[in-house]
């Protein structure tokens, strides 16, 4: 089932503790007309969208959405974990190259260090492909 702008208002309204009269009077309306956009009889007027939109945190296309956007604390994370592993892979590479040219290679270390850069390049590969 999709969730309605009614529908959301109503879960955006009680999630932040306001009742419907609370919110109609931060807009300048009627506690009715709140209660008939949560039943889906009617529709908040397009000039209010940003007002509604401010009140609970979001932008005016999150709202139309009827969901939020990804937080973006979750997707600067994700972006630092990817840039971690990359570095990591990166520095398996660096250090697996330094010791082969310094002749102090043994196959052991060397495996290990190939197959923690490799395994690097593809969680943040598969991260990379998770998020498109």
């Amino acid at each position: 089932m999709e969730k309605t702008l009614g529908n959301y208002i109503a879960e955006l309204r009680k999630k932040n503790g306001m009742t419907q009269a609370e919110l109609a009077e931060k807009l300048g309306i009627t506690d009715k007309a709140v209660s008939k956009w949560e039943r889906d009889l009617s529709c908040p007027d397009i000039a209010l969208l940003p007002r509604i939109a401010e009140i609970f945190g979001l932008s005016v296309d999150e709202l139309m959405r009827s969901k939020p956007a990804e937080n973006k604390v979750k997707k600067e994370r994700t972006e630092l974990i990817r840039l971690v592993l990359r570095a990591l892979a990166l520095a398996m590479g660096t250090a697996t190259a330094v010791t082969a040219i310094m002749d102090k290679l043994e196959i052991r270390p060397f495996m290990i260090m190939l197959g923690f850069g490799l395994a690097c390049l593809a969680i943040s590969s598969f991260m990379n492909d998770e998020d498109d």
